[in-house]
């Protein structure tokens, strides 16, 4: 389990395509990494199979990642949000994050009010009913507040840490993000 808080931002060093799927390497700065440690990657939950502590772990992306992911596209050089799984003893400071991308979305706007910013994504149809103004979104790895929502997209305001310590500050519109919408409000789906 993760909360959205990201620790660092990390570099693709390294993509290798082969059969099976897509071996990528990721420069981080975590120490005490372990072999099968889960590691959410701008929003995936990814499985650390090999790593130099301080320096980089790589992580293998099967064709079923690939599938929900915009992960297809990862190049060397593109910037990537991390976040270490939760200990249990930790502090809970986002919202509920599993690291399953429920869909990809798009940057359609980006606005600067300020000091702050408010970011537009597009909303695919299998995930409307999940999100409501007020609630928990994770973009690319990222807990984030519903600041509105129509029918095609919603808005979030990003606040100067948010913008400066994550990928937001890379984004353009066009752009993908991977979305993760709430799970309690998918439990609660399946209640009703």
């Amino acid at each position: 389990m993760f909360t959205g808080i990201v620790e660092a931002t990390g570099e693709v060093q390294a993509v290798v395509d082969d059969e099976g799927g897509r071996r990528v390497r990721v420069g981080a700065p975590f120490e005490g990494l372990a072999h099968g440690q889960s590691i959410s990657v701008s929003g995936a939950c990814l499985t650390v199979e090999d790593f130099a502590d301080g320096e980089w772990f790589e992580v293998f992306l099967a064709r079923e990642t690939l599938a929900r992911t915009y992960f297809d596209d990862l190049s060397e050089g593109d910037g990537v949000n991390l976040e270490r799984a939760m200990p249990a003893d930790g502090r809970f400071d986002g919202h509920i994050v599993q690291g399953h991308v429920d869909a990809t979305a798009e940057v359609v706007g980006i606005e600067r009010e300020g000091e702050d910013w408010t970011f537009t994504f597009s909303l695919p149809d299998a995930q409307r009913d999940y999100l409501v103004e007020k609630g928990s979104i994770t973009v690319d790895g990222i807990s984030l507040t519903v600041a509105a929502r129509d029918e095609d997209g919603f808005d979030v305001a990003i606040i100067p840490t948010t913008y400066e310590e994550t990928t937001l500050s890379a984004k353009s519109v066009g752009d993908p993000v991977h979305l993760e919408v709430d799970v309690v409000a998918k439990y609660v789906e399946q209640l009703c």
